[in-house]
């Protein structure tokens, strides 16, 4: 299961809450693109979560379920990430949640197709730091350290430096990359063209792409083959 996440170069992230036609849809699923993640920061219900999965399904594409809420997990997907936001103000986001949805669920989790992913969220402008309450006031060091104790000390499979809705310090992205050991580098994040999309890409394990699909598909689409030619 974690092989898979070590292939991921590009992922193209949906969110159950936001409007997308069929046929941008099928563009995006026949793009090449390693993975579609899907979740959002809010309005993600098990009814639209459940809508998505069914029309990505048509496709080839893995598909990926990023747990942010208990209610919207829903089976069938090829692998469930359960965010656990490092420098949340909330411990709702680091511990509380997960161990809800493990008392609701604990029993009858596949565990073998399950993965923590360490979130760092850096803007605090975005609905995941609002909702987080996450504390985006961190020193490079600060950084460093989360991304260190996520790796070594919890051994996490998944790192995601989140910018969400601006473009982050491709420096500092590079930086935590070079630290880690064992886990996965996902960046994501204002990655509105090719070019940023090629950046993130010499910085991070996995470039995730997300708003820019709802803005402009065909710059979306571009991305992949951006992150392809670059690696």
């Amino acid at each position: 299961m974690h092989s898979m996440i070590e292939q991921w170069r590009h992922v193209f992230k949906l969110d159950p809450d936001r409007e997308l036609s069929d046929e941008a849809l099928e563009r995006i699923c026949l793009s090449g693109t390693d993975a579609v993640m899907v979740g959002g920061s809010s309005g993600v219900t098990f009814d639209n979560t459940v809508d998505l999965l069914a029309r990505i399904r048509r496709y080839e594409v893995p598909c990926v379920l990023e747990v942010s809420e208990q209610e919207a997990l829903v089976p069938g997907f090829d692998l469930f990430l359960i965010p656990v936001v490092l420098n949340a103000g909330d411990k709702e986001w680091i511990v509380g949640r997960q161990q809800q949805a493990v008392k609701e669920y604990g029993a009858v989790m596949d565990w073998q197709y399950i993965a923590p992913e360490g979130y760092i969220i850096l803007n605090p402008d975005s609905t995941a730091a609002r909702v987080t309450e996450a504390d985006t006031q961190l020193s490079v060091r600060d950084v460093e350290a989360f991304a260190r104790m996520a790796d070594q000390l919890f051994r996490l499979p998944i790192i995601y430096l989140e910018y969400s809705g601006t473009f982050g310090d491709m420096e500092l992205v590079k930086r935590v990359k070079g630290l880690l050991k064992h886990a996965r580098l996902l960046y994501g994040g204002g990655i509105d063209s090719p070019d940023k999309a090629k950046q993130a890409a010499a910085a991070a394990h996995t470039v995730v792409v997300g708003n820019l699909i709802y803005d402009d598909v065909e710059r979306a689409l571009a991305t992949v083959q951006a992150v392809k030619e670059y690696v």
